[in-house]
């Protein structure tokens, strides 16, 4: 090793404080984001509007509604099918919505600023 030690990566030098400000930027926003996202509720509906199910950011299902003209004792398959699907598209929305938060959070960075790493 040359005389005086490592002196930094391929970025000659290590990261700039402008890099560690941006960096702790979006951490405090990702923290900001996943508490707002965790109390949001989303809800969908299947079935013409005979099951409704809500969910939150958590994905902890908060309610399940059923009409009583969707209670069918002949055929009960049908309506555990219509919960599971207004739960499973209710899960899909949360997870899109934190998706595209995700995307605006990160595309607002300039990683192409990091010397190629990414």
């Amino acid at each position: 090793m040359a005389k005086g030690g490592y002196r930094g990566g391929p970025m000659g030098g290590g990261i700039n404080a402008n890099m560690i400000k941006q960096a702790q930027k979006m951490q405090q926003d990702m923290l900001k984001m996943q508490e707002e996202m965790e109390t949001k509720e989303y809800e969908a509906t299947v079935g013409g509007g005979m099951v409704k199910a809500v969910v939150n950011g958590k994905h902890t299902v908060l309610s399940v509604e059923i009409k009583p003209e969707a209670v069918d004792p002949d055929d009960v398959e049908m309506l555990q099918d219509m919960v599971v699907a207004a739960v499973n598209e209710a899960m899909r929305k949360a997870e899109s919505e934190a998706n595209a938060s995700m995307s605006k959070l990160t595309g607002s960075l300039n990683l192409g600023s990091l010397g190629g790493l990414f």
